[in-house]
């Protein structure tokens, strides 16, 4: 199933700009057994560790993140782009592949008496992630560690998360 899965996900050139090869997992999305083969192969690194809390990435890793938290029996906390949630928020700017952006959580999201899994559908440059990792911390929220569908190894983004987080990806490359 796994090479199924990987050569469901399709690459499209020069998107969202040119020289970027965007990883599409719309494909697998769109399988109702492969989706279902994902979220059971995420979680099966993730149960019994106590996950209470799982944050998921704005715009696809809202996707695999909620079915996540819903299969760790945990909430689920949306962290999205700068104006885009309606309560009192934390933000973060950060750097990545293509430009720089800033993201989002509700100030209330997570706590010291949490344990949060931070899921995004791809790392690539580890900018996110890693402000993603800040908003936690700000917040105070004990971090479990992060999960990933697809690493894109190449660009070394696990280098921009703290170096003792236990990291899970399904797919390199």
């Amino acid at each position: 199933m796994l090479e199924l899965l990987t050569s469901t996900i399709r690459t499209v050139p020069d998107f969202p700009k040119p020289g970027i090869q965007f990883k599409d997992i719309t494909p697998v999305l769109a399988d109702a057994r492969l989706l279902r083969f994902a979220v059971d192969e995420l979680a099966r690194e993730w149960k019994d560790k106590g996950i209470t809390k799982v944050i998921g990435i704005e715009s696809r890793g809202f996707i695999l993140g909620a079915m996540l938290a819903d299969e760790l029996d945990a909430g689920f906390i949306p962290v999205r782009k700068q104006g885009k949630l309606p309560f009192t928020t934390i933000r973060e700017t950060y750097d990545l592949e293509y430009g720089s952006d800033t993201i989002e959580m509700h100030i209330d999201a997570v706590g010291p008496k949490d344990r949060v899994l931070i899921h995004d559908d791809v790392i690539a440059t580890g900018g996110t992630a890693a402000a993603t990792h800040r908003l936690v911390e700000f917040a105070e929220g004990p971090l479990a560690g992060f999960s990933f569908l697809i690493e894109l190894g190449f660009l070394n983004g696990r280098s921009k998360l703290p170096a003792d987080a236990r990291v899970h990806t399904l797919l390199n490359y």
